[in-house]
């Protein structure tokens, strides 16, 4: 599974807000027309008025490849370019193992604790 997470700056809260809206019509497409497309996100950031918050979820490297070539991805890129941005990181992660966070007593856990 690969992650994507991290974020984007804008030059105010009024470019951030109006890549979330112009943005939307892209995130949906994204999902329902991509196979392997887990998630995809790009949200206000609640607490940095100027951040998008990152979420992507693919199921592999093959996924998230074909996406990098599928109009949606280019769409997207124009979206977001089309609003000043100041900054912003975002990565990629590779995951091999998934756990619920709460074991079965419902206790929060942040070792591995499945077979």
């Amino acid at each position: 599974m690969i992650i994507i997470a991290g974020h984007l700056e804008f030059v105010d809260k009024e470019s951030r807000d109006g890549a979330v809206v112009a943005g939307a019509k892209e995130q949906e497409a994204t999902r329902g027309e991509e196979p392997g497309c887990l998630a995809y996100i790009f949200s206000a950031d609640p607490c940095e008025d100027r951040n998008i918050q990152v979420y992507e979820l693919w199921e592999d490297e093959a996924t998230l490849a074909a996406h990098f070539h599928h109009p949606n991805y280019t769409n997207m890129r124009t979206v977001l370019r089309s609003f000043e941005r100041t900054g912003g990181d975002v990565r990629k992660y590779r995951s091999d193992l998934s756990e619920p966070v709460y074991d079965d007593t419902g206790t929060a856990r942040a070792d591995f604790f499945t077979a």
